[in-house]
């Protein structure tokens, strides 16, 4: 059922018409196709139209979705159930933070806390769960402000991007109570128990240098221990880049992201993941696009067939999982909310998993960041989709057996 109703998005959303939303008139040039968000958020932070309402600004009666996604099949079934919450752990709020451990079966995530961030919780933010989603352990509490990215290492040790300030950003604008120990806007790496092995950046203060980061959004570890770290999230006055760092923590280098001609410089470096040639691929969801890198950041590739990229995963068969969590009317319906999935190796799509609420539009309003936000993959292929917006849900996707 859902499959046949994402695959008519695009026919019936040219037919469609309501009177509050009615298009130009014939004689009218039809609007300009926007990609990015730089013309259409303004502010220290990134703030679109519409996207406190959960009504996007744009024409309802355009799909620029091309025949070749629509046609894509979906090979899996979806699975909401799988995740299962133990009493006395509060709910789950928002979570984009997911991974799988390194015996190829649990999962981990890094919850939000309850809500969409951890400030006032005290509730443990990363959790384990065994294939089955039963819980297993969790820890965290009083440590992170808004967990994002998270990456278990070849030794099961457990990172976490967390991109906000305590200090910077409170709930409703209020500035930090007096005597607040800073905190967040660091990397942080865990044993797989929870004992906190190691510490990147400065508590709470953002920055664009060697101690500093600008919202870390994700990381990653090479086999043989460097860190990658897609530093920026929406703040828009610094810029965006991909720092590396040695075992230790040492300081390498960096390299700078949207820094090509024509395109718009917020929201470049969302996700990060590493193929088996130790390619890195950066999610530059502000641009539509997958940007492919060597470790030392020259540019090898981008691809725009993976939809509008929140997350990304790439599995040992390199094949490569794409969140989109953001597509909508602003980007002229040219993707739908899901995941695709593909080979890392020559970018051709295979298969998209689309999501169950779709795009936002006037008759459905959802909020900006809905579905899948991150993805991770098991040993065993089963897909696992975390989602910001709405809150308590981590899906597991199952590849249906051939008859």
């Amino acid at each position: 059922m859902v499959s046949k109703m994402t695959k008519s998005w695009a026919g019936a959303a040219v037919a469609l018409t309501l009177a509050a939303y009615a298009p130009p008139a014939a004689s009218q040039q039809a609007p300009t196709y926007v990609s990015g968000a730089a013309s259409r958020c303004t502010g220290p932070a990134i703030r679109c139209p519409g996207f406190e309402v959960g009504i996007p600004q744009g024409d309802y009666n355009l799909s620029l979705r091309s025949e070749a996604d629509i046609n894509l099949p979906n090979p899996y079934s979806r699975d909401e159930t799988w995740l299962k919450m133990p009493p006395g752990k509060g709910k789950l709020g928002s979570t984009s933070a997911i991974n799988v451990d390194a015996d190829g079966k649990s999962i981990w995530i890094a919850r939000r806390c309850e809500e969409n961030g951890c400030l006032g919780s005290h509730v443990d933010p990363v959790m384990k769960f065994d294939e089955n989603g039963n819980f297993v352990r969790s820890f965290g509490a009083d440590t992170l402000v808004y967990p994002h990215g998270m990456w278990v290492d070849q030794q099961g040790n457990v990172w976490v991007a967390d991109t906000q300030s305590n200090l910077d950003r409170r709930p409703g604008g209020a500035g930090a109570p007096a005597g607040t120990v800073p905190n967040g806007d660091q990397v942080l790496k865990f044993s797989p128990t929870g004992k906190l092995l190691m510490t990147l950046g400065t508590p709470g203060v953002y920055g664009h240098d060697n101690s500093h980061f600008n919202q870390p959004s994700d990381v990653i570890t090479a086999p043989n221990g460097d860190i990658f770290v897609a530093d920026g999230h929406e703040l828009t006055n610094m810029p965006y880049r991909v720092v590396v760092f040695d075992k230790t923590g040492k300081y390498l280098r960096e390299w700078p992201l949207c820094d090509d001609k024509g395109v718009q410089t917020s929201d470049c470096s969302h996700s990060l993941a590493m193929d088996s040639q130790g390619r890195i691929f950066v999610a530059d969801r502000g641009n539509n696009r997958i940007v492919i890198y060597d470790q030392f950041g020259k540019k090898l590739d981008e691809w725009k067939q993976f939809g509008r990229p929140s997350g990304l995963y790439i599995d040992k068969n390199d094949v490569i999982y794409s969140a989109d969590s953001e597509s909508s009317v602003i980007e002229g319906n040219a993707y739908v909310r899901g995941v695709h999935v593909g080979d890392a190796r020559t970018g051709k799509v295979t298969a998209f998993l689309p999501d169950v609420l779709g795009n936002p539009t006037p008759w459905r309003p959802l909020l900006g960041t809905t579905g899948a936000e991150g993805v991770a993959v098991d040993a065993a292929g089963h897909i696992f989709t975390s989602q910001v917006m709405p809150f308590g849900q981590v899906a597991r996707y199952t590849r249906n057996k051939t008859p």
